[in-house]
């Protein structure tokens, strides 16, 4: 595989560690178009190991290659042979049974060029939508599409037009899975990403070794693979194995990855018979007994029960053979259960002496809705038995359904075999949106539903259908490892950003998955009040500060589109009630990022409020929400905010919530008063705090606490315990996080604006500031007089604050009147600042009379402050499979120069912007060459494109580095939709979709459900908002 931009599932490449017997395959994710600069890397996910891969230098292949060049003959058969192979580029475009969405580079061969069908690998066409095109080896492009993907051997057949290709003659490579002998030279010819061509050799040393497993994910099974030392690299999945006539033997698959050179190629004799179904117009019949057989070697079926005439018998009438099949996997409630058992040795079907897998595949899948007669050893005993012949297709699921953020369909034989457990049950593919369990992992089998059962699909759509928006159900699950443990949870059922219950279906015809509305919303159940009541601290001196906990409330908040560089779904945490009349919390940032989301209050842990944003603090970390509390019946305390500073050495009291949202509480004292440095995160900004002065304290509790409050002994709130979002950790790809407290005072002129019905529109300095002491002070200038002066306006700290970054203003200001880097600030409207807190002065204030020192000159400026009540995103565009919308605050606070109105602030695994390489925090500043400054000129021109054709984006990295990416329109999977801010709408955000030319207010009829997931790229998520 290609590059840095990996995908997720080690089954398209290396495991995590090398293990015997563990096999990668050979495609490549697709990254090497990717934008320059270090701001703007595509970064594997968490716990992602490197991608190994050979080079031509590699000393492990000099081993295998000949010793000189090839003869004139296998150089005559590789020009040949060449012509007919094609690098596949494609996208898996949404999560489906043991897939995830990715997009990856591979290989493929032309196996008839009349009808234009490309052989390639199972595990690269996929099982559910593709999307891609071929390249031939005269860079010639053209789209292919799925005709057949086998539902468990390793192989798959794509269409394209042959008329499309005018440059050279198309040929189609004959497939000969006869030729294919012990000692056979061979070479494995594969287009390495489209790049350079590889062409590796071998020799076929065995015909006879069982499939490989890659672990959790696609597997095949139920055929024997060849083995070569070939060392095929990435890129190389779905390569011609081809011998000196130029005829194709095998196809390439997999291969160790413990570093030995040794590949796995799969037999040719199934895609010969299904590619002559598809030329004669023939139904490729797939039979199957749902039981997994391995090949075993005579010493091993001795000891299983082969008895001594048996095995005369079959060496007899097979000498070359050392095998016989062996049941391994028996799946329960399937054809075979209670007929076979593991461990019975296969003697013969239907009357016939068998050993091979190929000749069981060929009665398997002439036989379906047939009965076959099995005759086996168990232990020495010889047992027949008569078994009716499945459709393999039937049980090898061929549509989904997406509603509420989550896919579903029904469980794959792929994963029953893989689990050992009964094909049957619903499956959820993409656990997003309302369906995003605690745990992140895939493999859940939802079992009911707002206590009703869903033993398969049809009866979840049912069920499904008749629940309301914003309702909250019992949703009860099982992990296909663990079949043991019920699983339960409450779920809110989010049918208002994703409004539509929508069906794909897999059409063969056009290679394309055709969606249909199953239902729309029923509307939400008005709310009712509910009564509740509080529990009760235990162990605490202080009454007052025990009844504070009428003032706590849990918060959750849901995000369904990825805005602002927010690297999470899902956060939740402790709010504080600061007035109980009006439903008015206070709560961190890192858990309320942005308002387009869903919000709901727990009160005293019984009931369920639905909340809205009412303010978002810029700089200091906290947003302000609302309940309606006509809605609550229950003794809610507004909580007391003190009015004065909390000062280092203080005895107060913390009450947080844990880990685990359980209330926690001690007396300690406050250790540290400090104006805090959030580091800024580089890959994405997002918002951080900026000039707030932060409070520590002397407890173990407050490092496990997300959220929380410093009480005085009458129960007066000195100070807010909050969350604030750090940096990404560069060696944990993990994001920091910090536990700090922020002092009451400063949020006092706010809150009491809101309480009487104001909106505040706060003022701020455009800068970021940093404490320096007064030897750095003097230093950069400060006369001692004025050190002086600060020693007494602050007798703890001895500190000034200089600019350490500008943020970067729309409207330029006049720089003689304006902040500059390495400015020492000392005193604003004639207060000298030696707090942080003295800066809240700026909130409310047009102009600042300012005196500073710069550059060792103490000046006196008018500053001008800027309005912070606009910095929050109110639109944005979502445009093959990326999120675009104004540069955000965090971003303007990051850079020196805005290029473009357009930024691009997340993307989707498995789109065109992830395919193509458009990578969070570029900027677009051109599409087709048309100038694009603000997010309208680009939704005007890119509107504009044909579906399924290809424009020119002229992008600048963070880094300053200008470079162009050609991308390729996809408007059936992710259609053009654009989200506007409107008070208006119940949800606060409208939806409007581009899509085929029309112009659709609310959701479109196509579009795949985003991947989930947490990631660097910001993976969107699934719904918006109609």
């Amino acid at each position: 595989m290609n590059g840095p931009n990996l995908t997720t599932r080690s089954k398209r490449k290396e495991p995590p560690h090398a293990v015997d017997n563990r096999h990668p395959k050979h495609h490549r994710p697709n990254g090497d178009l990717s934008s320059g600069g270090d701001n703007t890397p595509d970064r594997p996910d968490e716990f992602e190991p490197p991608y190994e891969e050979y080079d031509d230098h590699d000393p492990r292949l000099s081993a295998l290659l000949p010793a000189g060049p090839d003869t004139a003959e296998w150089q005559a058969t590789i020009q040949k042979v060449v012509k007919n192979v094609v690098s596949i580029r494609f996208c898996q475009t949404c999560s489906f049974d043991t897939d995830p969405a990715l997009t990856s580079e591979a290989t493929g061969f032309v196996v008839d060029a009349e009808r234009g069908y490309i052989l390639t690998n199972r595990h690269v066409v996929g099982a559910g939508p593709f999307w891609g095109y071929c390249i031939f080896d005269n860079h010639e492009e053209v789209d292919a599409y799925p005709v057949y993907r086998d539902p468990v051997h390793d192989f798959g057949i794509l269409k394209f037009d042959p008329k499309a290709i005018k440059y050279m003659p198309v040929s189609a490579l004959p497939l000969r899975p006869d030729l294919a002998k012990v000692g056979v030279e061979i070479r494995v010819v594969g287009n390495d990403a489209g790049e350079k061509l590889s062409i590796l050799s071998g020799v076929i040393s065995r015909l006879d070794r069982n499939a490989p497993e890659y672990g959790d994910g696609y597997s095949d099974f139920n055929t024997c693979y060849y083995q070569a030392s070939a060392a095929a690299s990435g890129g190389s999945s779905g390569s011609p194995v081809v011998n000196i006539d130029g005829y194709a033997v095998a196809l390439q698959a997999g291969g160790r990855a413990d570093g030995a050179a040794t590949d796995y190629f799969l037999p040719l004799d199934r895609p010969l018979r299904a590619l002559k179904c598809l030329q004669e117009g023939k139904p490729i019949t797939r039979g199957d007994i749902q039981c997994q057989f391995l090949l075993k070697p005579f010493d091993e079926c001795r000891r299983l029960g082969l008895t001594p005439e048996w095995e005369a018998q079959v060496r007899k009438a097979f000498p070359k053979e050392t095998n016989m099949l062996v049941a391994e996997i028996v799946l329960p409630e399937g054809p075979s259960h209670h007929k076979i058992e593991e461990g019975d040795v296969l003697i013969k079907v239907n009357g016939e002496l068998l050993t091979q897998f190929i000749r069981l595949d060929e009665i398997l899948d002439s036989s379906v809705g047939q009965p076959v007669k099995l005759l086996l050893l168990r232990g020495g005993e010889e047992v027949e038995v008569e078994i009716e012949v499945g459709d393999l297709h039937k049980i090898t699921p061929d549509r989904f359904v997406s509603v509420a953020g989550g896919s579903f369909h029904s469980l794959s034989y792929q994963q029953a075999r893989l689990y050992g457990v009964a094909c049957k049950g619903v499956y959820v593919c993409e656990a997003g949106g309302s369906w995003r369990f605690d745990n992140s992992e895939n493999g859940w089998l939802i079992q009911s539903v707002d206590h009703k059962k869903t033993p398969d699909l049809e009866t979840f759509i049912e069920v499904v259908k008749n629940i309301p928006d914003k309702a909250r159900v019992v949703v009860t699950y099982k992990h296909l490892r663990d079949l043991h443990t019920l699983n339960t949870t409450i779920i809110y059922v989010d049918r208002h950003w994703s409004k539509k219950m929508k069906l794909a279906v897999r059409n063969d015809e056009t290679g394309l998955w055709d969606f249909s509305n199953l239902a729309d919303p029923l509307p939400p159940v008005p709310p009712v009040p509910r009564k509740g009541s509080f529990i009760q601290l235990e162990h605490t001196s202080h009454p007052a500060v025990a009844d504070l906990v009428r003032s706590f409330v849990h918060v959750t908040c849901t995000m369904p589109v990825k805005l602002d560089g927010f690297p999470k779904n899902r956060k939740w945490g402790m709010g504080l009630v600061i007035d109980a009349d009006k439903g008015l919390v206070v709560i961190s940032r890192a858990i309320v990022p942005y308002d387009l989301s869903d919000i709901s209050i727990t009160i005293a842990d019984s009931i369920v409020v639905e909340g809205k944003v009412v303010f978002l603090h810029p700089l200091q970390n906290y947003a302000i929400i609302q309940y309606d509390p006509k809605l609550v019946d229950a003794p809610v305390l507004s909580a007391k905010l003190s009015s004065e500073e909390i000062t280092q050495g203080a005895s107060t009291y913390f009450i947080g919530y844990n880990r685990i949202g359980r209330i926690v509480h001690a007396a300690t004292t406050v250790t540290e008063i400090f104006a805090v440095t959030i580091p800024a995160n580089s890959g994405a900004p997002r918002y951080r705090a900026v000039n707030v002065d932060a409070i520590t304290v002397d407890t173990s509790l407050s490092g496990q606490c997300g959220s929380g409050v410093l009480v005085a002994q009458d129960g007066t709130v000195q100070a807010l315990w909050l969350t604030y979002l750090g940096e990404r950790n560069p060696t944990t790809h993990r994001d920091e996080e910090y536990h700090l407290g922020l002092a009451t005072p400063t949020l006092l002129p706010v809150v009491k604006q809101i309480q009487a019905g104001i909106v505040p529109k706060l003022r701020m300095l455009s800068v970021e500031f940093r404490a320096i002491q007064m030897s750095q002070a003097r230093l950069m200038g400060v006369s001692e007089e004025w050190i002086h002066r600060v020693s007494l306006a602050n007798t703890s700290h001895h500190q000034l604050f200089m600019v350490t970054k500008r943020t970067f203003e729309r409207e330029e200001q006049d720089g003689a009147a304006a902040l500059l880097e390495g400015d020492v600030l000392l005193t604003l409207n004639g207060k000298i600042i030696t707090k942080i807190s003295d800066l809240d002065v700026m909130y409310s204030h047009e102009y600042l009379d300012a005196v500073i020192v710069r550059d060792c000159r103490e000046l006196s400026l008018r500053l001008p402050t800027v309005a912070a009540h606009d910095v929050e995103t109110d639109r944005a565009v979502s445009f093959c499979g990326a999120i675009f919308h104004r540069p955000h605050h965090a971003v303007r606070q990051q850079i020196s120069k805005l290029f473009s109105e357009v930024y691009v602030s997340a993307r989707t695994r498995g789109s065109p912007a992830y395919q193509y390489g458009l990578a969070p925090t570029n900027f677009i500043t051109h599409v087709n060459g048309k100038p694009t400054p603000d997010l309208q000129s680009f939704l005007d021109e890119v509107v504009k494109i044909p579906d399924n054709t290809y424009f020119r984006l002229r992008a600048m990295t963070f880094d300053s580095v200008p470079w162009v990416v050609t991308m390729k329109k996809n408007e059936h999977y992710f259609p053009t939709v654009e989200l506007i801010k409107d008070p208006t709408e119940e949800c606060g955000w409208r939806r409007v979709t581009y899509e085929g030319g029309r112009v659709i207010e609310g959701e479109g009829p196509d579009g795949v459900v985003a991947p989930a997931g947490e990631s660097t790229d910001m993976d969107v998520e699934a719904g918006m908002c109609d």
